[in-house]
């Protein structure tokens, strides 16, 4: 396992392996990454204004770490804005910059560890729901209940393949709970299949399968959560909302 020291610089460059190698014109970064054996894996997510990275024992199924938020490329430089992370709080709202290095198709770190390469799993394709998204109805007691996001936030955020939801608050710096893996887009179903879950490691293998649809752009999410009850979500990309 990483130490404390090492999950810190590693935050910094990873979110720097996402801006900064997108600066290369040639290259699109939006999709996922992965990097690590499978006692210590780590995936990176990114849509075109942000990412999360989940570091995970898929073996043992423990979840070990999660970190994420927004970025932005200015020339070789990125710049990343770090909205939640389970390890380190005291990093919610700070701004940290930084350069990576793009070789050969991998996206290598290099820190006082050493380099480490990222491998890419897919380009954003070909799931038709890739983007940051953010809850923002839920349906109640037969109606659709609005939600606006605010501090606090539940995120999606999806590749081609690759799934991961967070549920954090970016004023009290609180890390609620993250879960991910693959997932599927066919015939009108949403499947996931859970490869890390932070609350109850119990859930890591299943497949779970929901019915979804997109409305004027809105992504409706309707079928039974892993405890088994009912749900009918609306979701909304980040970018309409303008968080």
């Amino acid at each position: 396992m990483k130490t404390f020291a090492f999950s810190v610089v590693a935050c910094l460059l990873v979110a720097g392996t996402l801006v900064a190698s997108y600066a290369q014109s040639s290259v699109n970064l939006t999709g996922a990454w992965q990097t690590g054996p499978q006692t210590n894996q780590s995936t990176l997510i990114c849509s075109e204004s942000f990412f999360s990275m989940a570091t995970y024992d898929l073996t043992n199924k423990r979840f070990i770490s999660t970190f994420g938020g927004s970025y932005r490329v200015e020339g070789g430089e990125y710049i990343a804005m770090i909205e939640f992370h389970s390890l380190s709080p005291e990093m919610v709202g700070n701004e940290y910059r930084g350069a990576i290095t793009l070789r050969n198709g991998m996206l290598y770190i290099e820190d006082e560890s050493g380099n480490s390469g990222w491998k890419r799993l897919d380009d954003g394709k070909p799931g038709q729901l890739a983007g940051a998204w953010l809850i923002t109805g839920r349906m109640r007691d037969g109606q659709m209940s609005k939600m606006t996001p605010g501090a606090r936030r539940t995120m999606k955020i999806l590749s081609g393949t690759r799934f991961q939801w967070i549920a954090y608050n970016v004023d009290t710096k609180e890390f609620a709970g993250t879960g991910g893996g693959t997932y599927t887009t066919r015939n009108g179903k949403y499947t996931e299949n859970i490869e890390f879950f932070s609350r109850d490691n119990s859930r890591v293998g299943a497949s779970l399968s929901f019915d979804y649809s997109l409305e004027d752009g809105a992504w409706r999410h309707k079928g039974l959560s892993s405890k088994g009850d009912p749900i009918d979500e609306v979701w909304t990309k980040r970018e309409k909302i303008g968080l």
